[in-house]
């Protein structure tokens, strides 16, 4: 029962589907416990029959075919970059305009008018009543505003 559960061991690879081996080849474990394909049909068996005698007498096909029996992937393709950074940033800029189409949707129909007190007008006069009372003449405000031109000093 415990050979059954350990993550390397070929003992319950015998009952599985073709698929659905215990194949498990990455670049830190280049070596798996059992060949990339368990089943062979006529002319695979024929080509691990050739593979037994000398190996001058394989063609590059041949060998390639035999490396492709026993590994699923070369080191090189092991190592080719994937698309997958395609997928991440398109689901990034979807989230964000996702969130700018409900920033957008709470400014129109959730958050409540500006008050009045944030409108142009508003701040004009209130600007005019500080200086009207001669609020800080010192360094504030009025100290930059010359009341005799009635214009702000340069």
């Amino acid at each position: 029962m415990r050979g059954m559960h350990s993550p390397g061991s070929a003992a319950n690879s015998e009952g599985k589907m073709p698929p659905y081996t215990n194949y498990h080849a990455q670049r830190s474990y280049p070596m798996p416990d059992e060949p990339f394909c368990t089943e062979l049909n006529a002319e695979q068996r024929a080509l691990k029959e050739k593979e037994k005698g000398s190996w001058t007498q394989l063609s590059h096909a041949e060998k390639v075919a035999l490396y492709r029996l026993q590994f699923h992937e070369t080191f090189a393709e092991m190592n080719r970059r994937s698309n997958e950074w395609k997928t991440v940033m398109g689901c990034v800029f979807f989230f964000f305009g996702f969130t700018a189409l409900l920033i957008w949707w709470q400014r129109v129909y959730v958050f409540p008018k500006k008050p009045i007190t944030l409108t142009d007008e508003w701040k004009a006069q209130q600007l005019q009543r500080i200086l009207d009372m001669k609020g800080n003449p010192v360094q504030g405000l009025a100290s930059r505003w010359d009341y005799e031109k009635k214009e702000w000093k340069k």
